[in-house]
């Protein structure tokens, strides 16, 4: 292949490749949101007993360090950030790691 080609070619597969697995890593992070029952507490677009999802993704938007901040805040629970109601602890036999990982990904995706 030539070097002209190779430096056309290549952004454009890279950028395919990654639009072809967003939606399932996004998807992911959805249905583990669903399946640790974090609903019971949270919506997408509205306050329940805590924030809104698409709240967080403003709030935390451009902050570079949220996916870690936020992993911590609901690995170990948290107060004070969104009224007095605490977060409780939600522990890797509640959402692995993995999926934690996920659904944060997911809920920054809704700004």
């Amino acid at each position: 292949m030539n070097k002209q080609l190779s430096t056309t070619l290549l952004p454009l597969v890279a950028a395919a490749l990654f639009v072809a697995h967003a939606p399932a890593k996004a998807a992911d992070g959805e249905a583990a949101v669903k399946k640790a029952r974090c609903v019971a507490c949270h919506a997408v677009d509205q306050k329940r007993v805590g924030p809104a999802y698409k709240d967080v993704a403003a709030k935390y938007k451009g902050d570079a360090k949220a996916p870690e901040v936020l992993f911590e805040k609901v690995r170990h629970g948290g107060s004070g950030n969104w009224g007095t109601v605490p977060m409780i602890p939600h522990p890797a036999d509640k959402i692995s790691d993995e999926n934690l990982h996920a659904a944060i990904q997911w809920i920054l995706s809704l700004h």
